[in-house]
């Protein structure tokens, strides 16, 4: 089942122009049962599940996964589902809402600088710093809170904005911090369907607001945002997968598949003992056995 899952058939290609209405938000199920689904996931969850060991007893890479999406995509089961089997000791979610006034005091990569993960862990971002270059570039009058000075407020800001993330991210990448991209491609219609759902789940009304509908109404603001976003910062070693997610156990595979091929392409192992620490294991053995 896993040699149908192909990841990188999503992943944009550096310098590649993104047209999102060429993407697709619908794929052929990459599970023929409910049941095949589940049986590939866990698959995924416990070959990563085995490579995160290994990773945090490496100790030199970290790896950061960022998702983004437009509302109801699915990025929060995704999250659960994805990673169930990571170790909690070994993995950080942080989710990004609207700055504080303390953060708004500070560059727009500070705040989420200040989450990155340690070597050995992994790191996922529920929204990032891809925030200033979306919502912000949508709803520009956000800028004003930001307090920047207003020369440096013109039309090349988003350009800028997308050298600045570059840079980061080359920078990460230069230090041992592999970055992930995932944005899940869901249609409007799909949308809809899915806020219906959460109209008629007593249970999922918390997660509704009337602010979510209004958001619908720049849908096209929010597509052309995210083609030029994908376009300026998808390279080689911090890519982003345009992941179909209409349907959600589809998106979940491919997100899952992608990570553990990252994982293995390290090639990383548990380190391997010094003579003199192997020499102090044995001393250790000879004490315990005489106990």
């Amino acid at each position: 089942m896993s040699s149908k899952i192909d990841p990188d058939k999503f992943r944009v290609r550096e310098k590649k122009k993104v047209v999102l209405r060429d993407w697709a938000t619908q794929i052929d199920p990459l599970h023929p049962s409910k049941e095949h689904y589940k049986e590939a996931l866990q698959r995924h969850v416990e070959e990563m599940q085995h490579l995160q060991n290994i990773l945090y007893a490496h100790n030199r890479y970290s790896l950061l996964l960022i998702f983004q999406a437009m509302d109801a995509a699915g990025k929060d089961s995704a999250i659960k589902h994805v990673m169930s089997g990571v170790n909690p000791q070994g993995c950080q979610v942080f989710s990004f809402k609207h700055p504080s006034p303390q953060e708004l005091e500070h560059d727009f990569l500070w705040r989420t600088t200040l989450c990155l993960p340690e070597r050995g862990r992994i790191g996922i971002f529920n929204r990032s710093y891809y925030e200033e270059v979306l919502i912000v570039r949508v709803h520009p009058e956000i800028l004003e809170a930001e307090s920047l000075p207003e020369e440096l407020v013109d039309k090349k800001i988003w350009k800028h904005r997308y050298e600045s993330i570059r840079g980061l991210e080359e920078h990460l990448h230069r230090n041992g911090t592999v970055v992930l991209k995932f944005f899940l491609h869901i249609s409007k219609e799909e949308q809809r369907q899915r806020f219906l759902k959460r109209l008629d789940n007593p249970d999922k009304n918390w997660k509704f607001s009337i602010a979510d509908v209004d958001e619908r109404k720049h849908w096209d603001d929010y597509m052309e945002a995210y083609e030029e976003c994908l376009s300026a910062t998808s390279t080689e070693h911090s890519p982003w997968f345009v992941i179909p997610a209409d349907s959600k156990a589809d998106a979940r595979l491919l997100i899952s598949k992608a990570i553990t091929d990252k994982l293995k392409s390290l090639k990383i192992t548990y380190p391997r003992p010094s003579k003199a620490h192997l020499e102090e294991l044995k001393a250790v053995r000879r004490v315990l056995e005489k106990e």
